[in-house]
């Protein structure tokens, strides 16, 4: 008698897909054990494929956050955000009262990085009743919804990075000019290709964003404005996204180098505490 296969452990979990461009939630999966090699490889291919992915109910605990973090890749510091003091893989996003939430735009984190994170994932501690939901948008269909003369104007073109906005954080909080002008020292303006090819799928992805691209290196300043404007406008077609309400220990997993996000800031002065482990990624190309 033939042995019957055995089933793909994966193939328990149950899959919604938050839209048909991009996000997929998760259910029956828990994020605090230590998951086989085969739901890795599986997880990593689901996040090539939808962007980013959500899980609910995941009581997880700073070291078991780490922990299925580190599954994907070497982890990365921010320099600049405030990280929790025990674990400073876990940087801390908390909005009060006192700290409203920052009006916020369209981006991909940290790309005045030479080598930007690969993705990351967010854990919601403590979330308001209403408000707070996060909005995600796929930068694959954004560039291929591009007319034809957009494409080749960019195709080969370089834009440029820089952490202004970090630098003009720091400076509002008080923080002495000597201890700015060495952050900026440290991490000057980098160029990546405006169209980044995904290392894994081989798909191309726009990559500029509302926060820190500044100019488009074969244009002159007025057009490279005018363009890079028009540019940051895809990020907003209800099309190419999908929207996630968080709960409290909701997780989103999102792969830095294909999508943008946007932090909705319309709960204040309500409570919301998240956070966030990041992986480190490659050189664009």
């Amino acid at each position: 008698m033939q042995a019957q296969p055995s089933e793909a452990p994966w193939e328990s979990f149950k899959l919604h897909h938050l839209s048909p461009a991009i996000g997929t939630e998760i259910h029956g999966i828990n994020l605090s054990r230590f998951l086989s090699t085969e739901i890795i490889n599986w997880l990593t291919a689901l996040l090539v494929e939808r962007k980013v992915l959500f899980f609910r109910d995941q009581a997880l605990t700073a070291e078991q956050h780490i922990a299925f973090a580190a599954r994907f890749g070497e982890l990365e510091i921010h320099p600049f955000t405030k990280n929790n003091v025990q674990h400073p893989e876990i940087i801390q996003l908390n909005n009060d009262q006192q700290h409203p939430p920052k009006i916020n735009k369209w981006h991909s984190d940290v790309t005045w990085r030479k080598e930007p994170s690969l993705g990351s994932i967010l854990l919601a501690r403590e979330v308001p009743e209403v408000g707070g939901d996060t909005l995600f948008a796929n930068m694959e269909l954004a560039y291929e919804k591009l007319e034809n003369s957009t494409k080749n104007k960019i195709k080969a073109s370089l834009a440029c990075h820089d952490n202004q906005v970090f630098l003009d954080n720091m400076r509002a909080s008080g923080i002495d000019e000597e201890t700015i002008s060495a952050t900026a020292s440290s991490y000057p303006p980098v160029k990546h290709p405006a169209v980044r090819t995904h290392p894994v799928s081989g798909r191309k992805a726009l990559y500029v964003n509302q926060i820190f691209t500044r100019s488009i290196d074969c244009l002159d300043p007025d057009q490279s404005k005018k363009l890079l404007r028009a540019l940051f406008l895809t990020a907003s077609n209800p099309d190419i996204q999908c929207r996630f309400h968080w709960r409290k220990n909701s997780v989103a997993f999102w792969d830095n180098r294909a999508a943008q996000h946007y932090a909705v800031a319309d709960y204040w002065p309500a409570i919301r505490k998240m956070d966030r482990v990041t992986i480190q990624g490659d050189a664009p190309y």
